[in-house]
């Protein structure tokens, strides 16, 4: 809501003193955001002035149309002589009253007016556009043609109001009433401590039985409709300056004298308002829900499909308007016409106004089905004051007679359904409990009394809520007004005393170490959205029964193209895999932790929870119940370059390795060992994928995978060829870990290295020759690593070699050779026994 000083002054004697910053900081303390204060008018400085155009010449020798013309300025500009001037606008003719910046003035934008020769004449000034003086759009992005009764050479800069402060406040869904500048000044009469001028307090004339006729046939999306006809307008009239320059500072276009007065009055009482051209109706008006497939064209020229909920304004012929939201384009204004021969001038001479009171949720539902939002429906949907419809259509038939020479009808129809105000009980001290200070009775009264209500009581207080606020409903609402007229900046800092022993939870605390430790791994965190689409599992080459098609569909998803609950991490990361490489940035490890979602069982209907109290344990169980399990994840993408090549070496590349590697941080970080064989799982390369096992209770459970992508879901996502991928269930892990990991025992006494070469078969896993080797080695053994792996014509077709390094420690003694040497053919036996692993070279 744009908010001109000069138009919130008619409401409230703000002191001359203040500046609209003075009372942007007033407004902010009262709780309303004025996100900026617009000085219009600056950098401007005259001479700016009214003047006559006497002749145009035509200058036809350019590239485009020129004209040079003479214009008288009074005693403006010293001489009283003509004032020469070439302008290039089309929208003036001779005679017309212009408005002229003679040389010295300074036009918004630093730009400077001065003589100048130009097009082989000397320009002595210039004839100024609205958009030239920062007036804001007229519609006809021309020169501002004045009303013929004006003096030539008064001042323009006080004619056309182009010096003032506009605030521009951001109004909440619930302060509604905000969005018109009764709303305001009521909130800075309040601030300040002064009266209020209301502006919907005129004499209304009883509604009678010959007004214009008006139907409601749903009195619960309209509850009341006011109807008012104004006879004898001039076609010829326009608005006067002063309206146009208001609807300007205001954010709004000036069209015609009949819709400017309604805008008009919408802005100043905040009551939407509509004028029919009475020739145009045919038979009573009448409101209703319309009838699905039902058309309309709208204001707008757009053709619209109704449907069986919006509620419509109509005549004998069907819909004439979208109720709340917007007009139809066949009961409109029409614009004023000069018949060329008589000079006549025809347009609307007669106007029904309507001014209604419709339903904000069917409003706002409305608008949204449409994608339609207006002034109005903004108004409707945030509560328009059901009282202001009848002084809103006596407002605009006062200026309607006024500014267009018309008549009013004594015919008033006002029909409204039955209702009675508000009224809310509320102990004296509430307040008080709320926001921890002692306001005391009368505070909590004189605040509640300057914000419209009645109230009554001592000690309980019955408080009858005022028409414009809708959006107080309950004691807490009452509680708020009176902390926020008292001030949030006066409310005392008290900080929360945590009690001792509480912190992060075990399960928390393992995310973060695992998210620092992937992070210290080199991988960057990347967030992703956790929506998802089939498309994604077609890319990921999942079948048909697999477990991740199971999707949760959501009932209003933000893209019609992933209108699901992710499954898996994989998608998201692989995605910003492909962004990322597109723009440039090849070498690339990522990571992200975060839910997933897996519907269990038949889908149920989750019980509504209670907002007035604490939902009972058995309630939550219940809603718990029917939600999908939600697993949290841990996952990583690579592609290029795992080490750079440089001065220290070659470096490589990322593979299947790095994404293992990956899993064993993140099985660390959890304080857990995994155990790991190969497998064969989409999204996965079948020779090169691996599944991560941990032992749970004493069951092997499979808890993830990793290893390289498959060529087809490389080339289905667009990623970099040999793309690798690691993911892991984090809630598994936890089960696994068996406790605080105790502290290692450092032996004092000295390590005792053997190395082994065993020949296995190649498709023989190393992970299953390592695991032998330990259980064999038995307790002497401190740690077994694999450090080379040799194929070649040596070893034959078929079989590998493979190298490890057993390290033997003894906790109370110095082992032998012969004790290591025992120890290391006893691994190699079992090794031998359960892989048919030969020793190379025996």
């Amino acid at each position: 809501m744009r908010v001109p000083l000069s138009w919130l002054r008619e409401y409230v004697d703000l002191p001359a003193t203040e500046t609209g910053r003075d009372v942007q900081a007033k407004l902010i303390s009262a709780g309303l955001e004025v996100e900026t204060v617009e000085q219009l008018g600056a950098g401007l400085t005259g001479p700016l002035v009214v003047g006559k155009v006497l002749t145009i010449e035509e200058l036809t020798e350019f590239k485009k149309p020129i004209r040079f013309c003479t214009v008288d300025v009074g005693q403006a500009n010293g001489t009283g002589e003509p004032q020469e001037i070439i302008c290039g606008a089309r929208n003036f003719a001779a005679g017309d009253k212009v408005v002229v910046a003679l040389p010295g003035a300074v036009l918004p934008g630093d730009f400077r007016i001065a003589e100048r020769k130009t097009y082989g004449r000397v320009s002595r000034g210039m004839i100024c556009s609205g958009d030239e003086l920062g007036m804001g759009d007229d519609g006809t992005h021309g020169i501002i043609v004045l009303p013929p009764e004006l003096e030539i050479g008064i001042d323009a800069t006080k004619l056309l109001e182009l010096y003032d402060e506009v605030l521009d406040i951001a109004v909440t869904p619930d302060r509604g009433y905000c969005l018109s500048m009764r709303g305001v000044a009521r909130e800075t009469a309040t601030a300040y401590g002064l009266p209020l001028r209301d502006p919907a307090l005129l004499d209304v004339p009883a509604p009678n039985s010959y007004g214009y006729p008006v139907r409601i046939t749903d009195p619960i999306g309209c509850d009341r409709f006011t109807a008012r006809t104004v006879v004898g307008l001039e076609p010829e009239a326009r608005s006067p300056i002063w309206l146009r320059r208001r609807l300007q500072k205001a954010g709004m276009r000036p069209i015609s004298l009949a819709v400017d007065v309604t805008n008009y009055v919408m802005l100043e009482l905040g009551q939407p308002l509509h004028a029919y051209d009475r020739s145009r109706l045919e038979g009573p008006i009448g409101v209703r829900r319309a009838e699905a497939g039902e058309k309309i064209t709208t204001l707008d020229g757009t053709v619209r499909v109704l449907d069986a909920a919006d509620l419509v304004i109509t005549d004998n012929r069907g819909p004439i308007g979208i109720a709340g939201v917007m007009g139809g384009a066949h009961t409109e204004i029409a614009d004023p016409e000069t018949d060329p021969e008589t000079g006549v001038v025809t347009g609307t001479a007669e106007v029904v106004i309507e001014a209604a009171h419709f339903d904000a949720i069917s409003i706002a539902r409305t608008a949204r089905r449409h994608k339609l939002s207006s002034e109005a429906s903004k108004r409707f949907e945030r509560g328009v004051d059901p009282q202001a419809a009848a002084a809103a259509a006596q407002r605009c038939v006062d200026l309607l007679v006024l500014l267009a020479g018309g008549t009013a009808e004594a015919g008033v129809t006002e029909v409204s359904a039955p209702s009675a105000p508000r009224t809310i009980t509320l102990p004296a001290n509430h307040p008080d409990k709320v926001a921890g200070v002692d306001y005391g009775r009368e505070t909590v009264v004189r605040r509640l009394q300057e914000v419209g209500c009645d109230v009554y009581g001592q000690d309980e207080l019955v408080v009858t809520v005022p028409s414009w606020r809708p959006d107080l409903n309950e004691p807490n609402d009452l509680a708020e007004e009176v902390i926020r007229l008292e001030g949030y900046e006066n409310l005392p800092s008290t900080l929360p005393k945590p009690p001792a022993g509480r912190g992060l939870t075990e399960r928390q605390r393992v995310h973060r170490r695992v998210g620092r430790a992937l992070a210290g791994a080199g991988y960057v965190e990347a967030l992703n959205y956790p929506f998802i689409g089939e498309q994604a599992l077609d890319n990921l080459g999942l079948d048909a029964d697999d477990a991740r098609r199971r999707l949760v569909k959501l009932v209003n998803p933000l893209s019609d193209e992933e209108p699901a609950l992710r499954t898996t991490l994989l998608p998201g990361l692989l995605g910003a895999l492909r962004r990322n490489d597109s723009r440039g940035s090849h070498d690339l490890a990522l990571f992200e932790t975060g839910l997933v979602f897996r519907p269990e069982g038949q889908p149920g209907v989750a019980v509504r929870l209670p907002v007035d109290r604490r939902p009972s344990d058995a309630e939550i169980a219940e809603v718990n119940a029917v939600l999908p399990a939600q697993p949290r994840r841990a996952a990583v993408v690579l592609a290029g370059a795992r080490e750079q090549a440089g001065w220290w070496g070659k470096g490589h590349p990322s593979d299947w390795a790095d994404a293992i590697e990956a899993g064993r941080i993140v099985a660390a970080e959890a304080g857990v060992e995994l155990i790991i064989s190969a497998d064969q799982h989409a999204p996965w390369h079948p020779g090169r994928c691996a599944a991560f096992h941990v032992e749970v209770d004493g069951e092997k459970v499979l808890v993830g995978h990793a290893g390289e992508l498959h060529p087809r879901v490389v080339k289905a996502f667009g990623l970099p060829a040999r793309a690798c991928a690691m993911e892991i269930d984090l809630d598994l892990l936890e089960k696994a870990n068996e406790g605080p990991v105790k502290a290692p025992r450092i032996s004092s006494f000295p390590v005792a290295t053997q190395d082994v070469a065993l020949v296995v078969a190649a498709d023989v896993p190393a992970a299953d020759v390592q695991a032998a080797l330990s259980e064999g080695a038995g307790e002497l053994l401190e740690s077994v690593r694999l450090f080379d792996v040799y194929t070649g014509d040596q070893l034959g077709e078929g079989t590998k070699s493979l190298a490890y390094a057993l390290k033997f420690r003894a906790e109370d003694r110095t082992l032998t050779v012969d004790e290591a040497t025992a120890a290391r053919d006893a691994a190699v036996a079992l090794a031998s026994e359960r892989t048919g692993a030969v020793l190379r070279g025996a």
